[in-house]
C-alpha cells in the first residue's frame, strides 16, 4: 500500500514517535512524505521514505496530486489543533481529494492508530484493486511492481 505522511510543524514529534511505535506495520508498504516530516521519521525509524517537497513549498499539492490519480491508499496527516493557524487551500483541495476518492485519512493519532491496525489485519485490502500502482495491479498488467 501506498502511505503518505504528512505533519506539521508542531504535530511533526507526535508523527515520528508514531511511525515508532508502529514501524513494524509500516515498514511492509511504500510511504511518501512531505520533507521535513519525512526526514525526521526515517532518522528516528531506519523506515525508507520518499521525500516530496516542504509542505510550504508544494509537498501538500505534491501528495494531493497522487491522490488525485488515486495513487495513495492512505493519508496520516497530523494537522495541528492551534486556534491561530489558518487553514490552507491545499490542505483543503488535499482532504476534499480524499474524499473524492475514497482514501482513508487521519488527522490524529486515535484515528491514525484505527487506520493502521485496520492496514495490518488486511481490513483495507480492498484498495489494492483500485490504487493502479498497487502490486495487485501491476502484476494483473504485467508490469513489475
Amino acid at each position: 500500500m501506498e502511505i503518505a505522511l504528512i505533519a506539521d510543524d508542531s504535530k511533526k514529534e507526535l508523527m515520528t514517535q508514531f511511525c515508532i511505535a508502529y514501524c513494524g506495520i509500516l515498514s511492509k508498504h511504500n510511504l511518501c512524505s512531505t520533507n521535513t516530516t519525512g526526514k525526521l521519521v526515517s532518522e528516528a525509524t531506519g523506515l525508507e521514505i520518499e521525500k516530496l517537497l516542504p509542505g510550504s513549498h508544494g509537498g501538500t499539492s505534491q501528495i494531493s496530486s497522487r491522490i488525485s490519480y488515486n495513487e495513495i491508499d492512505i493519508l496520516l496527516y497530523f494537522r495541528s489543533t492551534n486556534p491561530n493557524e489558518r487553514f490552507k487551500e491545499a490542505e483543503y483541495e488535499m482532504l476534499r481529494m480524499c474524499d473524492m476518492n475514497n482514501i482513508p485519512v487521519a488527522t490524529n493519532i486515535a484515528t491514525a492508530e484505527t487506520l493502521i491496525t485496520a492496514l495490518d489485519r488486511g481490513d483495507l485490502d480492498w484498495r489494492e484493486i483500485v490504487n493502479p500502482r498497487s502490486a495487485y495491479n501491476l502484476r494483473k498488467n504485467g508490469e513489475k511492481g
